[in-house]
């Protein structure tokens, strides 16, 4: 349960200036600096806190100038893009923005090498402010996803006169950018936001927003319950979203809900045996049943995934099931006996999770549980769980023969879905990956036609020819199954009934300034 003492502050608030909005959530924040944020919470903080050049139409995959005038005019090589910018722009502290400030928050996005850089560092040669209001980029080559990853909430604009550009050189706790709300206090469990009063654009509906971290999804979801937020905000369990589902329907509260655009997907390192062998993969890839996972694990909150590209983008090809199904028992069977396995020698895989996600932990025994009652002893799963952070460090070197992921898109293209999981830049089919995209993620898979793929979709500005090569790299995802997707989660927000103009970005992100209390 909250202690008594964060309820009383919170509504304490909210009686000092109504307009107001308070948020909890559980998620934590590691940093404010756009060079070196890259989690979901520091991402939704900077899209309300800052503005880049691009964003999209509320509730879709359509992109809009923000802090650019129009969509880039992109040279017929398809490497040169020039962006008119938008004048009379102050930043927080009171600087003008310009074509010169662009350039800069770019530039220090990239060299100040945080845990984003990579984003523009592999596409970018160079980044020129070429008038007072004109910036133009220079790509490395061809990048049909640029415009997109221009709206990255961490490539937003920042104060040339509170930043600095160097390696290492970030700001954790303070932001200055253009964006409608400043910071106004980080504090360990509470972060203020005020509303700008010099910004640009449409001002806030609010006056502001008190953003409270609780420690549990326990806490989150009995501070909302008991109206001490107005807002509940990341992540509440299955069972507790059920409940507060019901609670909509009895009209005490109000969901804004949406299609998720983040996968959860299993890596399989194909290095490791006996995942090394296709035949054990392609098993495993038969064996999961997605519907029955959704119900068990999900509470029916989510859907089947079926590639790694989500099914809201129009590249989306339901590659698994199309070559596996689901639950499909009789072709595990014959996949894993003929790798050589039988009931007195069976393929052992260790399956490993997140301690801190009960969620995983529900999967994990699922899917053990499907392989000991219909794989007649050809399979043994073994569970293992760790500290999320130690795993992350580990996955890279390939001490997890299998593990358990979510993966948040940082801009809203198949690219982000593909080429972070299937691209790498050296290695073999006999070594695998032995450095690039894949060994970051632990699946360590390396096949060079994929490799080849990848880079052609990336330089294809025709969207058909496009749409054909993500389609192929698509059937290699499922031939070779170094990562099998699992669900697509449904993202629910729950508010307070008095809440007007609550959206969800199909980013998962949360627009702070449409909402307005009643």
């Amino acid at each position: 349960m909250p202690d008594d003492s964060s309820s009383r502050n919170l509504a304490g608030n909210s009686a000092v200036n109504s307009s107001r909005i308070t948020i909890g959530t559980t998620l934590k924040l590691r940093t404010l600096d756009p060079a070196d944020a890259y989690e979901v919470f520091s991402g939704n903080l900077l899209y309300n806190l800052g503005d880049a050049l691009y964003d999209y139409q509320l509730g879709t995959a359509d992109i809009i100038p923000k802090l650019a005038t129009a969509l880039p005019t992109i040279s017929q090589d398809g490497l040169t893009y020039k962006i008119p910018l938008r004048q009379g722009v102050l930043f927080h502290d009171g600087a003008p923005f310009n074509a010169e400030a662009m350039a800069f928050s770019l530039q220090r996005f990239m060299k100040n090498a945080g845990s984003p850089s990579s984003l523009l560092v592999d596409a970018v040669q160079q980044i020129q402010a070429t008038g007072e209001y004109e910036l133009t980029i220079q790509l490395q080559k061809p990048f049909a996803a640029f415009t997109s990853l221009l709206a990255f909430p961490g490539l937003c604009a920042v104060s040339p006169q509170t930043y600095e550009i160097g390696e290492g050189k970030f700001q954790t706790r303070t932001f200055v950018g253009t964006g409608p709300y400043k910071l106004a206090a980080y504090e360990t469990d509470r972060i203020r936001l005020d509303a700008f009063e010099n910004y640009w654009g449409k001002k806030p509906a609010n006056s502001g927003l008190d953003i409270q971290r609780l420690s549990s999804s326990a806490n989150l979801y009995i501070a909302f319950k008991s109206g001490a937020i107005d807002v509940a905000y990341f992540s509440l369990d299955p069972d507790q979203t059920n409940s507060l589902l019901q609670g909509v329907s009895e009209q005490k509260w109000q969901v804004i809900s949406a299609e998720g655009n983040t996968v959860s997907y299993m890596v399989l390192n194909v290095n490791s045996a006996p995942l090394d062998r296709l035949e054990v993969r392609q098993a495993l890839a038969a064996l999961v049943d997605r519907p029955l996972l959704n119900q068990r694990v999900l509470l029916g909150q989510g859907e089947p995934a079926y590639s790694l590209i989500p099914a809201s983008l129009k590249s989306y090809q339901p590659v698994f099931q199309q070559v596996y199904g689901d639950g499909n028992i009789e072709q595990a069977k014959t996949l894993l006996k003929q790798a050589g396995y039988s009931s007195e020698n069976p393929a052992i895989i260790e399956l490993w999770y997140a301690s801190g996600s009960s969620k995983r932990g529900i999967l994990a025994s699922t899917l053990k549980a499907l392989a000991e009652r219909d794989l007649a002893g050809l399979m043994q799963l073994e569970l293992n769980s760790i500290e999320a952070t130690t795993a992350y460090k580990n996955l890279e070197i390939g001490v997890y023969p299998t593990f358990m992921l979510d993966w948040y898109a940082d801009f809203l293209d198949p690219d982000n879905y593909i080429s972070p999981f299937l691209d790498c830049g050296k290695g073999s089919a006999q070594t695998g990956c032995q450095q690039g995209a894949s060994q970051y993620q632990g699946s360590f898979y390396y096949n060079s036609e994929v490799n080849q793929l990848i880079d052609q979709q990336r330089q294809e500005q025709n969207p058909q020819k496009r749409l054909a090569l993500l389609a192929q790299i698509q059937d290699h995802l499922a031939a070779d199954v170094p990562y099998i997707p699992l669900w697509q989660d449904n993202t629910y927000l729950f508010a307070q009934n008095n809440l007007n103009g609550v959206h969800l970005q199909l980013t998962q992100q949360v627009p702070f300034w449409t909402i307005r209390k009643s």
